[in-house]
């Protein structure tokens, strides 16, 4: 295992971190205020379209993409390190057209899209000219398991009609979004996991009801997290994402790759909180000294910079294992991941928030935020304890007395 960076990405990693010093970071409160005075606080602030244009311009464009010739055609190594880069804000994402739910809905439709479904609508996400919803997640069953899922695909001659109670469906807010990938059970006699699909829904279509937005920890995103009622939506049969009885395999080909940047992007967020931690403690001063003269703090910020540096040679390894191995050799190390490095990132921040004291649970500073986020992605994606019964599972097998 060599995980020197590739000369490209210490090119596009220069490249990347002038363009957050210089205008991502700078952004970040005009962004904030410029939601706040909008009427709609989802609709994309002008601040973003201006970062976004200098990206595309400086070729910081779709560096997640390595399906077909849509992106950059980084491997997940050579990608890693820059999600990191992008992950310390908490704009930087949107910045470069990174951000899910997009991202991972592209790769599906790079992956299992006809060519006229891409030509429709991955093409237009590819340039940001929509956004995109996925909407799988549901209200009244346990999603981590996506056998559970009640939402129904029935054909009905040339379409298909769905029905069901969607959750926590991110993006659907924004109104750029256009398009909505939905998974629902088409064929619930079939074989366990063959009884779901996949298909696209146009996000103006008649009966599609947005029934509230869902906040987490308090805090609204700017895309929205919706609770959505399907009602007899109608789709024509050809916007079947694959075949029929594809979506619980389409599901893990998206996921994937997709706990690897998040994984990334937990250790921006995570070297983040150490930066304001250490810029806190070397001048806040409490009882005649600086914080960083008592023991507890040293304590923190020793054990922060070593289990950030675990973390990322964890990541390293998983994303190593997916480029030369492929994503199933990797399931193992992509559940590991997932874990540590949001559990990690939530424990630096949680650091940071006791160092700043009474300013960390404000919204003076970005801690607060990062969290909330931190802890929810520990449910998001899936559940910390589902990974861990993967990963369990995978090393058991190993001792399994053969008959």
């Amino acid at each position: 295992m060599d995980f020197a960076l590739s000369p490209r990405t210490i090119e596009l990693k220069a490249e990347l971190e002038r363009f957050m010093d210089e205008h991502v970071f700078p952004a970040e409160a005009v962004y904030d205020a410029q939601i706040a005075a909008n009427d709609n606080p989802h609709e994309q602030p002008q601040v973003m379209r201006d970062l976004q244009a200098i990206a595309r311009e400086k070729g910081l464009w779709n560096l997640f993409m390595a399906h077909g010739s849509w992106g950059a055609g980084l491997t997940n190594l050579e990608y890693a390190p820059l999600a990191e880069v992008v992950g310390r804000s908490m704009i930087g994402n949107e910045a470069i057209n990174c951000s899910a739910p997009d991202t991972g809905n592209m790769e599906i439709l790079a992956m299992f899209g006809s060519p006229e479904q891409q030509e429709r609508w991955l093409e237009p996400l590819l340039a940001c000219e929509i956004r995109s919803a996925f909407a799988m997640t549901e209200p009244d069953v346990a999603s981590s398991d996506a056998t559970n899922i009640t939402s129904t695909i029935r054909r009905d001659g040339d379409e298909y009609v769905l029905n069901g109670r969607k959750w926590y469906t991110s993006g659907i807010l924004d109104p750029d979004c256009k398009l909505i990938i939905f998974m629902g059970r088409s064929a619930p006699t079939d074989s366990t996991y063959r009884q779901q699909s996949m298909i696209l829904v146009p996000a103006d279509a008649p009966g599609i009801e947005v029934l509230r937005d869902l906040p987490m920890f308090g805090y609204r995103d700017r895309l929205g997290h919706g609770e959505v009622q399907f009602t007899d939506v109608r789709v024509p049969v050809s916007n079947m994402l694959g075949e029929e009885g594809d979506g619980f395999a389409i599901a893990q080909g998206r996921l994937g790759p997709g706990r690897m940047h998040y994984a990334m992007r937990a250790i921006g967020i995570a070297e983040r909180a150490l930066e304001l931690l250490c810029r806190r403690a070397t001048t806040r001063i409490a009882f005649g000294e600086p914080l960083a003269q008592r023991g507890v703090v040293r304590e923190w910020i020793a054990r922060s910079r070593m289990e950030i540096d675990q973390i990322r040679l964890l990541t390293f390894r998983a994303a190593w294992l997916m480029d030369t191995q492929g994503n199933r050799a990797a399931r193992s190390d992509v559940a590991a991941i997932k874990i540590a490095a949001m559990e990690t990132a939530h424990q630096v921040v949680d650091r940071a928030v006791q160092a700043h004291g009474a300013q960390g649970v404000s919204d003076d500073t970005v801690l607060s935020r990062l969290y909330a986020i931190t802890r929810a992605l520990q449910i998001a994606d899936g559940p910390t304890e589902v990974h861990l019964r993967t990963m369990a599972r995978i090393e058991l097998k190993k001792y399994e007395v053969k008959a």
